[in-house]
């Protein structure tokens, strides 16, 4: 019953949080503390203050550990499922329909216009990255970084992981973190 309990309370919080992670974070603390009573408001508070303070969306975080905290790993399981549950079901449904669509002139016209939107999207901020890199860390720091992940990408073939992950560390060792 446990399980069930805090799948229904992340499940319907994040189904009913029209705007993602923050317009979830009031009913949620309605199921979990007036409803169900596993923590008080104080812990509650806590909980987001900690899940603002880490990279990623909040909504996962906060799922995860308040699983966690009522019903173990199992718990934190069930929690990060129903909270991406409610996207996961509509994503599947609306690609389904999109796609016995795919032929039709008006879902042809939305892809001539979206797909150059994305386009512009992504240039402008891929742009904003390298201002705010150039401004930050200087323009050698960038070249270097751009030089060294194109080759390490293109030419070595190197994943995307590894690279990102090794520009950390190069930040880390000579920007001071």
């Amino acid at each position: 019953m446990l399980y069930w309990q805090v799948f229904w309370a992340h499940f319907t919080s994040n189904l009913l949080g029209y705007g993602g992670g923050p317009a979830t974070i009031p009913l949620l603390q309605h199921e979990v503390v007036d409803r169900y009573g596993w923590m008080s408001n104080g812990e509650f508070s806590e909980i987001v203050a900690l899940g603002n303070g880490l990279p990623g969306p909040i909504a996962t975080k906060m799922a995860a550990y308040i699983g966690y905290d009522v019903a173990g790993i199992p718990g934190a399981i069930i929690a990060l499922f129903a909270t991406v549950a409610p996207s996961l079901i509509l994503m599947v449904v609306l690609l389904g329909i999109l796609m016995r669509h795919k032929d039709a002139p008006q879902v042809r016209r939305l892809t001539k216009v979206v797909r150059p939107t994305i386009a512009v999207l992504l240039g402008v901020m891929t742009y904003d990255f390298f201002f705010d890199s150039f401004t930050g860390s200087g323009w050698i720091h960038t070249i270097l970084l751009i030089v060294a992940g194109y080759i390490l990408l293109e030419v070595r073939k190197v994943s995307p992981t590894w690279v990102v992950l090794g520009a950390l560390i190069y930040g880390a060792i000579f920007l001071g973190g």
